[in-house]
């Protein structure tokens, strides 16, 4: 066994946070120390001066270059969108086996009285593929050829926070690296003048905030910058009226001269991040309002993401409404497309809340009504300017929604449905996967999987190797353990490529 060190002594952990390798290598003598303290002085140097999102290479060619994940906060019914159930309208009414629920836990729904609520829409086939989609998305079902749809996804959260973090984070605990960070530690970014990782929202916001696009134990360098889609693109952005941006560039250089040294002295990685955040948001001064700026952009272009399209009447009945979340969502898609073009490796879209525990049939077709033309316009933005190929676009809620009507307690009778973590359904397109392809099988109720079921971890698995990553070597060291996306699951799921 080797000696145990003296731990107990006063002051012996702040001595020893005060040790780098530089005093070591300084206490071990004038001949291989002195040496190897040349070439770390060398080497971080280097690292001083080198940006940390530079691009990095692959473990294998990738597919997939940038990818925009379109996040439905709340959920969105499966069962009303993109999984239809004839036998589940037949059985409208009736109780479900206890045997199927004796077990289950639940957020809302009183299992004792519980009753299968069939859907209102109506299902069509599209495409030369025949997939089938509900009447509330005509736009999105005009892409189906380019869509893999997955029927069979489960997660292991029925609650939404847990849930959300599992669907980004790979397990549901805070402090851990979002998707969007990991692609961008493992992948760098082609922009030299944007964030690798750019979160747009716009509705009510999501119920776990910025856990879902935070960088965890990675630096902060790779956390999501949040974008606004009007006025200043990110707060406190612009220089102060009177400061030229001469005298801003004689302070950052000041600051990077002091930010090196502190680097010297104790080789902190989050040093180097820093540097590189006060460089880039130097850059970003120039490249975020053009970003925003669409005078570029045709009237066709606006008039088919729907950019400028005024709320409906009566909006405000609905539940996470914001002013003018119609027009903020479209231009959000629309700035998702210009983010991948200028090389931004991550766009998060939010929208929320597709929550629908009550008041589903209209509800959920608000928000159809909302998100069904600007997403639809994206792909075939993307797909007309050559870019699908290597943009993944994902949309994913956190979980589904039950096959039982929600009986909550004060209700006259069910007209939503309660969390289901036991089968969802998300879909992807471009990027490398197998557009019109149905995947996975739910059972006649939807209650479960019954063919090719697929876990969060075994997506996150997927989206990775789309990417050109192994989703067990992107690891990233932290408390001694060599931590990933995936945790200790995940396969990828070849039948997705294309």
């Amino acid at each position: 066994m080797r000696p145990r060190a003296n731990c107990d002594r006063p002051g012996w952990q702040a001595v020893a946070a005060q040790l780098t390798r530089r005093h070591y290598l300084m206490s071990a003598g004038y001949g291989i120390g002195l040496a190897a303290l040349r070439w770390l002085l060398a080497s971080e140097a280097q690292a001083a001066e080198r940006n940390p999102l530079a691009p990095k290479p692959t473990h294998f060619p990738p597919r997939a270059k940038s990818c925009i994940f379109i996040f439905l906060e709340g959920a969105p019914s499966q069962l009303d969108l993109f999984d239809p159930k004839p036998k589940l309208n037949q059985h409208h009414g009736k109780p479900l086996p206890e045997s199927l629920t004796k077990e289950v836990r639940f957020a809302f729904i009183k299992k004792e009285t519980a009753v299968l609520m069939g859907s209102e829409r109506k299902f069509t086939r599209h495409g030369q593929c025949g997939m089938e989609f509900s009447d509330l998305l005509p736009h999105l079902a005009t892409c189906a050829d380019d869509i893999l749809m997955v029927r069979s996804m489960h997660t292991d959260q029925f609650n939404h926070h847990p849930a959300q973090l599992t669907l980004f984070c790979g397990r549901p605990f805070f402090g851990l690296p979002s998707v969007g960070a990991w692609l961008a530690w493992g992948l760098g970014t082609e922009s030299q003048n944007l964030p690798a990782f750019v979160v747009l929202s716009a509705g009510r916001g999501t119920s776990g905030g910025a856990s879902l696009w935070q960088s965890g134990f990675l630096p902060s360098m790779f956390a999501g910058v949040v974008f606004r889609n009007q006025g200043e693109p990110v707060l406190n952005l612009v220089n102060p009226p009177g400061i030229p941006a001469e005298l801003q560039r004689k302070g950052l250089d000041a600051l990077k001269q002091l930010n090196a040294s502190r680097m010297e002295m104790l080789n902190d990685p989050e040093i180097e991040s820093r540097i590189a955040s006060y460089e880039l948001a130097f850059r970003m001064q120039m490249a975020a309002p053009e970003l925003i700026d669409l005078s570029d952009e045709t009237q066709q272009t606006l008039d088919m993401y729907g950019v400028g399209r005024p709320d409906p009447p009566n909006s405000n009945r609905f539940r996470g409404y914001a002013p003018g979340h119609f027009h903020q969502f479209a231009l959000n898609c629309l700035l998702a497309r210009r983010l991948v073009e200028r090389g931004v490796r991550f766009v998060q879209i939010n929208h929320a809340s597709w929550d629908h525990h009550s008041n589903l049939p209209p509800e959920l077709a608000h928000n159809c009504q909302m998100a069904d033309q600007p997403v639809a316009a994206l792909l075939k933005d993307l797909k007309r300017r050559g870019l699908l190929d290597t943009t993944l676009v994902v949309w994913a809620g956190e979980f589904g929604r039950t096959p039982l009507g929600e009986n909550r307690q004060g209700y006259a009778r069910p007209t939503g449905r309660d969390h289901h973590p036991y089968a969802f359904t998300i879909w992807m397109a471009g990027g490398g996967v197998k557009g019109g392809t149905v995947y996975g099988e739910t059972d006649e109720l939807g209650w479960g999987v019954v063919r090719d079921p697929v876990h969060v971890n075994d997506f996150h698995a997927t989206l990775l190797h789309l990417f050109g990553l192994n989703h067990l070597k992107l690891t990233h060291r932290f408390q001694g353990l060599d931590a990933r996306l995936t945790g200790v699951g995940g396969r990828v799921i070849h039948e997705w490529l294309a």
